[in-house]
């Protein structure tokens, strides 16, 4: 009795070390598509990275030793491949801006937009799921009908000016949050930095007055954020539900008598939980990676706002850098969505 079970011991082993391998390609294969794509972006946009560093007025020799020094000289493949060992290393490169080495930066500007992001994803699942399971539940009822418009809203109204309306009316007027930037001027740089999370750097100090100001500072972006992300996953709650109500056993449990909060909770949203992994995944590395207009207005020092300073100074190692970085991010997020795919539905391992 125990040999069969120790050669099904054995292949499922097998099995499971063949998923791993396979899955760590998969992710070091898209990676690396990731760094082919930013390394030819660096090397067709309009911007002479020389340039960037000597400026100018540079003489023609001082310019051709920093080409030589840069690299630049050598074969397209070799710069490919020495571009791919930096990378992996962790060496991307100098910033001009700001005369640091990029993965400095993006280190201190990344937890920033983490945490904005995190903040609006929660607040999108929290308000849009449930809203998108009422529209389905009442479908063609006037409920149905302003959630629907709700939800065209955030996929109409420009995050820009729905950014500079809310710091007008919440921060000018009304004084009900705090300004442009994480924290006022005056508790800027007395928070260490731990884990580059503001909100919670403050709390593992004992600092809570910088807390409630990094919070008055923080509601407002990410209560955008949220906004757009509620309106994705409220619309597409909605239609899984539509789906899932419509289905022949959806139908025997109401003619069996079943109350009607168990029809929906049980019969119609319990199916569709999996599916909205998926959409909250793909909602929160889209916070990550699309909060540029909102950064840039709020002037919150997150990757979006490193990435539009690079674009503007012509710095390329931080363009890259960001931008692999936000890649990066993505790849993992879709990733996790995938594991926990497999991990809750058995019909998809």
């Amino acid at each position: 009795m125990n040999q069969p079970v120790g050669r099904w011991s054995g292949k499922r082993v097998a099995a499971v070390l063949g998923e791993l391998a396979w899955f760590v390609a998969t992710i070091a294969l898209t990676f690396l598509g990731l760094l082919a794509i930013t390394f030819f972006i660096g090397r067709v946009v309009p911007i002479d990275p020389v340039l960037a560093v000597v400026g100018d007025r540079a003489s023609a020799s001082t310019y051709e030793a920093a080409r030589v020094a840069m690299g630049l000289d050598r074969p397209l493949y070799e710069q490919f491949f020495s571009y791919v060992g930096d990378i992996l290393s962790g060496n991307f490169g100098m910033s001009v801006s700001t005369g640091r080495p990029v993965i400095v930066d993006l280190s201190r500007v990344f937890p920033a937009t983490l945490e904005m992001a995190t903040i609006g994803i929660l607040i999108g699942v929290a308000l849009g799921v449930p809203m998108g399971v009422l529209a389905a539940a009442r479908q063609g009822s006037w409920t149905d009908q302003i959630i629907r418009v709700f939800g065209l809203l955030g996929y109409s109204v420009p995050a820009f000016w729905l950014g500079l309306v809310g710091l007008a009316l919440f921060y000018a007027q009304l004084r009900w949050v705090g300004g442009p930037g994480r924290v006022d001027i005056f508790f800027d740089g007395l928070v260490p930095h731990i884990t580059g999370l503001m909100l919670v750097d403050s709390l593992i100090t004992g600092q809570v007055d910088v807390f409630w100001n990094a919070v008055s500072h923080i509601i407002l972006p990410a209560s955008i954020l949220g906004f757009f992300s509620l309106a994705y996953i409220a619309r597409m709650t909605r239609s899984f539900m539509l789906d899932q109500l419509g289905q022949e056993f959806v139908t025997t449990a109401r003619v069996k008598g079943v109350p009607e909060w168990r029809v929906i909770w049980r019969h119609g949203f319990y199916p569709i939980r999996i599916q909205l992994i998926t959409v909250i995944g793909l909602s929160y590395a889209g916070l990550l990676e699309g909060s540029v207009m909102i950064e840039t207005v709020f002037s919150w020092p997150g990757i979006g706002n490193y990435l539009t300073t690079g674009l503007f100074n012509a710095d390329m190692n931080a363009v890259l850098g960001a931008t692999l970085v936000i890649g990066a991010v993505f790849i993992v997020i879709n990733k996790v969505s995938d594991v926990l795919y497999r991990v809750l539905d058995p019909r998809a391992r």
